[in-house]
């Protein structure tokens, strides 16, 4: 296969609601989709990036331009002819967090073109030790009035899905109510995960003890943002009550998953694939995780096109032996998509294979052009 060019768009997606979280109140988000063109244009091959300024430090145009940097590098594969020049180029690029999101765009871009052209869904280009064929995807629950999240309980409850993340802030009788609204819906028959995003200090972390106790919260996920020193004691406190303490923002690299196995306060981690910069560098980082006996799940950014959500399903179902499972919300919270198909899970949460080559989805091109917004694509020309 003879790669042509390589395209950056940057979109703007937009969701059908309002979602917020304790760093963010968002409308839609700005994501990069990079595009692969090959073989006189015969074949296109498509990978989506999340950059997020609170996760890597990544902006949408700084993810640009570490792509257009990234295609001048000698290793680029512009004849790509065996998944090994793939890896090859990965393994070559910069590590650390910073260009994350930008990796994973043009390595799955790479993958989805080579998968096409090969004619093989891109789950047969990894090892198949954990794969499973079905898997139940958990909700995320934003921070909003009790109105609304009771509301959005009897949606989740009457899709039959149990598993639950919930949004938390800095406002404790804001949490309590979020609490609340979730019990009255669910009773006891709920998996209960809550995410802070970093934003608890020490002394507000120990006021929600109760509530996590009484409230049978199975996981936290990142109380505090990873400069924080005050994880030890809260740390103890999650040990005594039997609840995992997940890592999310301080766990975006491999070097960060060392150390935060050393300290071993930490007792699982998120791994997101723009986060965490594509399959390559998630499957290192959860080899990892397996060889030590650290629990991990699969995530997702909020406001995940198609795309990621394509890519994302093929990582969680090749890791069977994940705690959780996030991810494929499409339907439920974008206006518009990118691909043709629908990712989006079903009842329970539900959700296997996607069949065809690649990604085993299409990319809706007039979609794509409305959800630049106007914005010129970057064009990289085959040397």
């Amino acid at each position: 296969m003879q790669i042509d060019k390589v395209r950056v768009h940057k979109v703007n997606l937009p969701f059908l609601f309002d979602f917020s979280h304790s760093l963010r109140r968002r409308s839609s988000v700005k994501n990069i989709v990079a595009e692969v063109i090959a073989n006189k244009g015969e074949i296109a091959g498509y990978g989506e990036g999340a950059p997020r300024s609170y996760v890597t430090g990544e902006s949408q145009e700084g993810a640009v331009d570490s792509i257009h940097r990234f295609t001048q590098k000698d290793n680029f594969p512009w004849d790509l002819h065996d998944i090994s020049q793939i890896w090859r180029f990965v393994d070559n690029l910069p590590r650390g967090k910073e260009h994350n999101a930008a990796i994973c765009a043009i390595e799955t871009a790479l993958l989805d073109a080579l998968g096409k052209c090969q004619r093989i869904n891109i789950i047969e280009y990894f090892p198949k030790g954990f794969f499973i064929d079905i898997i139940y995807y958990g909700v995320g629950i934003p921070i909003s009035d009790k109105k609304s999240i009771l509301e959005l309980c009897r949606l989740i409850k009457k899709e039959k899905i149990h598993k639950l993340k919930l949004k938390m802030g800095k406002d404790i009788a804001q949490n309590k109510e979020i609490f609340e609204a979730v019990r009255l819906v669910f009773g006891d028959h709920y998996d209960l995960k809550i995410d802070i995003n970093g934003v608890w200090t020490s002394e507000l972390a120990a006021k929600h003890l109760p509530l996590i106790r009484d409230y049978r919260v199975k996981v936290v996920e990142q109380p505090m943002m990873p400069d924080k020193p005050d994880i030890a004691d809260f740390a103890r406190h999650m040990k005594a009550y039997g609840v995992a303490l997940m890592a999310d923002e301080s766990a975006c690299s491999f070097e960060d998953v060392e150390r935060i196995a050393k300290e071993g306060y930490y007792n699982m981690i998120n791994v997101r694939l723009s986060k965490c910069g594509g399959f390559r560098k998630s499957f290192r980082i959860i080899d990892y995780l397996r060889r030590n006996g650290i629990s991990f799940q699969i995530g997702c950014h909020l406001g995940e096109s198609g795309l990621l959500s394509a890519a994302g399903r093929v990582l969680s179902l090749l890791c069977g032996d994940a705690a959780y499972y996030d991810g494929s919300y499409d339907e439920f919270l974008l206006k518009e998509n990118i691909t043709t198909e629908d990712v989006t899970f079903g009842p329970k949460g539900l959700a296997g294979p996607l069949n065809g080559p690649g990604l085993g989805v299409i990319v809706n091109r007039d979609s794509l052009d409305r959800l630049r917004f106007g914005a010129v694509p970057l064009t990289i020309m085959r040397p």
